[in-house]
This record gives structure tokens, sequence and C-alpha cells, in this order.
């Protein structure tokens, strides 16, 4: 790797569901998992659940919604910066929606899979 990196680990997986409520009942009532995050997000919810203890978290996204898989960094710009310089195809800007939402961005790798950095100033809080 020609630069140093920020990520600090894999944070979310998201994966889409027709019905939100019951993807929940299933992942909490069958699999045992917990609700670590469930918030308002655009016109829906932002649902993760975990298996309890688990660092990692399965975001229950509604259709029509990015998925894919979520790794936090300590510096978004910065990192944004350096992919960018780099070649990579990352987004155009770092996406920055209020003070509640932590700043993102979303790269693609060499077959085209969708993942996004998420600054860690607020994820998992």
């Amino acid at each position: 790797m020609s630069g140093t990196t920020r990520i600090t680990q894999l944070a979310t997986v998201g994966i889409h569901v027709a019905d939100q409520e019951k993807a929940v009942e299933f992942y909490v009532r069958e699999l045992g998992f917990e609700v670590r995050r469930d918030a308002p997000f655009g016109n829906g919810r932002w649902i993760e659940v975990a298996p309890p203890g688990a660092a990692t978290t399965i975001a229950l996204v509604p259709e029509g919604a990015p998925a894919g898989i979520r790794l936090t960094t300590r510096d978004a710009g910065a990192d944004h910066a350096d992919l960018r310089a780099r070649g990579v195809d990352a987004d155009a800007e770092v996406m920055r929606m209020g003070p509640a939402v932590p700043p993102m961005f979303g790269v693609r790798d060499p077959d085209g899979n969708h993942l996004i950095l998420i600054e860690d100033s607020v994820e998992g809080s």
C-alpha cells in the first residue's frame, strides 16, 4: 500500500430487507441478537442489530437505500483526499449531513463492490 490508513474497523454490513420490522423480529427473536441502533434516517429508519458483545453490526437497510460494508475511519476527509489522489474510485465529495450524522463517503473496489468509510467520531454512539 502506498499510503497509511486511518481505517480502524469493520463496523457494519448493510443488507437490504423488504420489511424492517419483520427483519428485526427475526434477528432478535430467532437469532438472539440485540438492537444496537434504531434512529430516524431519511424517510425511514436506520436499524442495526448484532449478537451480544459483537463489535460488528448488521444494518437492516430498506430497499432503495445504500447497502454495503461500512468501515470506520479516524478522519474521513483525510482518507478521502488520500484515496482520490491515489486514483481510487471514491465519491467526488465527503457527505456531511449535519451534527448527528458522521462524515462519510463511498469507494468502489476493482470489482465494483461498494464500501462506505464513516468517521468514527459518531459511529458506535
